[in-house]
């Protein structure tokens, strides 16, 4: 692979000295800001060879490197060995930012220009990176030109599978409701109307859901909402008769998606509120007839408060989830016992035994199944090349989910295998008790995930440990399994959290070369109490699973944390034991969940 990645950067400064580009920026992104991106627009891990789902790639005439963040620190030394690309690690004292580091690189040459593609970065991004390339000695940036439409060969297409409605039963708020809403909150923002291009706001809008998107039901497509009219730009062959009728019925028409450009142009009300964390610079530049509201979009924080028909789907979605990883955990002990399985294999058994599940469509992430060393990598996933064989000691780390059509699932389990080092079974309870801490925390509303990211940490911070990537993000409604506003971790989020969110609870805790530890379940918030003193929120947590309480050092939990742990296990198997149909399954449960 390094040697395919050579050629592709040779063809790629053959581009740059011609169009007079010192350098070139290859973002993570699509032209909607997406995390997970279609393949079509995959251009870092087309130019770098890196695939996690988080980094950006810089290219000079002579030089080339990636920065990312700390969960894909090793899968990154490994998969840029030897391709020419030096390895960035963000938020480690002595890496440069990229505009740092391009000012080095270009310190030498005579007005130069840097490239990025305007379609694949924000607003905030381009016109952050100008502002830091012009401190760095009068750095110029060129955003109308894309050197992979030239050496991409055989680069994928945009998607075009088909769009399908979300039934009210599952989404609980028709569309004319939320548009309505929308336009409510807009006009406090002293707006006429908005263009959405986060294609999971769109897709709650308009209660559409798709799969153009690896395990997000999302499609590619952009929103214009005016004061009286709203059209939805998206490839008219993604479109059946019975959406087209649908739309129509819920006042929104249609364009196709390459005309959104055209669409701006026509817009005819006075002003338009575009996210410059969303909004692709093209089309921010393209939009010159009307006014630009430059500012956050409303629709994130509304699609986080979760309705009661939602809710209600979550814990309907969790059932059947915990059903599946009842028999999953059940057999994969001694499934291991036996001989022959791996990392691959018991991904592939966890993924059928969700697939039996009614409503089940699919996993909501490529499940990181990480064994002893490998559960040290933060987005470890197995693949043919790093597949190991799983032995009866030790322990697996398994982050997975599923997306069901009433919900989306996010859970960790880490499990011992067999014995466990003295090691091993102090940094699984540490880790168990940022968990538990966490969930029992109560908190008075407008608190932010900030503020109470310290509760998983505390215990770890005494003993000098930490872990760099957030505690806890949202979770969407058959949606995207990571979803904001709102996240719970070290560094500043401010958006409240409200009664009616989701967020996850996973703390982790990993010895590079040694093992992994995370334990994660999704939680709801909501009410606690109302004092004096105002409103108090609490967490319940929706996944209902067995945390493996072999590996668990009993002498250091608090009697609190361990009444929390019995409650969990006594609730887990009071709800997944009259689902089980198999007595075997029943009584392991049974067992897995008696009181320490």
């Amino acid at each position: 692979m390094s040697s395919v990645i050579k050629n592709r950067l040779a063809e790629l400064r053959e581009l740059m000295a011609g169009e007079g580009l010192d350098a070139f920026i290859f973002p993570s992104t699509d032209p909607h800001n997406g995390e997970y991106v279609p393949d079509h627009w995959k251009g870092r891990e087309y130019i770098c060879g890196f695939n996690g789902s988080a980094g950006v790639a810089v290219v000079t005439r002579d030089a080339a490197a990636l920065w990312t963040d700390s969960r894909y620190f090793l899968a990154a030394e490994e998969q840029l060995r030897g391709t020419g690309f030096q390895l960035m690690k963000e938020r480690i004292e002595g890496t440069p930012s990229i505009a740092q580091w391009l000012g080095c690189k270009l310190a030498d040459m005579s007005s130069p220009q840097v490239g990025v593609d305007g379609m694949v970065n924000s607003v905030n991004t381009v016109e952050q990176l100008i502002a830091d390339l012009r401190r760095q000695g009068g750095i110029t940036v060129r955003t109308n030109y894309d050197p992979l439409r030239w050496i991409w060969k055989g680069r994928p297409d945009i998607p075009l599978h088909p769009i399908e409605i979300h039934p009210l039963e599952y989404a609980g708020e028709t569309v004319q409701s939320k548009l309505g809403r929308i336009r409510q909150a807009l006009a406090s923002r002293h707006a006429e109307g908005m263009l959405v291009s986060a294609l999971d706001d769109i897709a709650w809008t308009l209660n559409l859901r798709g799969c153009d998107v690896h395990c997000n039901p999302v499609f590619v497509a952009y929103l214009l909402i005016g004061s009286t009219a709203a059209t939805l730009y998206t490839d008219s062959r993604k479109l059946t008769t019975e959406v087209k009728e649908y739309l129509r019925d819920c006042g929104v028409a249609t364009d196709e998606y390459n005309h959104i450009a055209k669409g701006l142009r026509d817009y005819g009300d006075y002003n338009l509120l575009m996210d410059p964390d969303e909004t692709n610079y093209t089309l921010y530049k393209s939009e010159r007839y009307c006014k630009a509201v430059l500012a956050p979009s409303p629709i994130p924080a509304m699609k986080a408060v979760k309705n009661k028909t939602e809710i209600a789907g979550y814990r309907r979605a969790m059932l059947r989830d915990g059903v599946a990883m009842v028999k999953f955990l059940r057999w994969l002990k001694p499934a291991v016992e036996a001989g022959g399985q791996t990392e691959m294999s018991i991904d592939r058994k966890l993924t059928a035994l969700r697939a039996e599940q009614p409503l089940f469509r699919g996993i909501s992430f490529d499940t990181i199944a990480g064994y002893e060393q490998h559960g040290a990598i933060v987005h470890y996933e197995a693949t043919p090349e790093t597949d190991i064989e799983l032995k009866p000691r030790g322990l697996i780390l398994i982050d997975s989910g599923a997306q069901y059509r009433d919900g989306t699932t996010d859970i960790t389990r880490t499990v011992a295998l067999g014995p466990v080092s003295e090691e091993q079974r102090h940094i699984y309870t540490l880790v168990l008790k940022g968990h538990i801490q966490l969930e029992l925390c109560k908190f008075p509303a407008g608190a932010s995930g900030t503020q109470l990211d310290i509760m998983a940490r505390q215990a770890m911070w005494r003993e000098g440990l930490n872990y760099l990537h957030g505690t806890g993000h949202g979770v969407g409604s058959y949606l995207n399994v990571h979803e904001g506003p709102h996240q719970i971790r070290m560094e500043w989020k401010p958006t409240p959290l409200t009664s009616g969110m989701t967020v996850t609870d996973e703390p982790g805790l990993y010895l590079a070369g040694k093992f992994g530890v995370r334990t994660e379940n999704t939680l709801l918030i909501c009410d606690y109490m109302e004092t004096a003193f105002g409103r108090f929120l609490q967490f319940d947590p929706l996944t209902l699973c067995p945390i493996d309480t072999t590996p668990i050092d009993l002498s250091i939990l608090t009697a609190e944390e361990r009444q929390w742990l019995n409650d969990y296990h006594q609730t887990v198997y009071d709800k997944l034991a009259p689902l089980l149909d198999d007595e075997a399954d029943r009584a392991w449960l049974k067992e897995t969940t008696r009181p320490v």
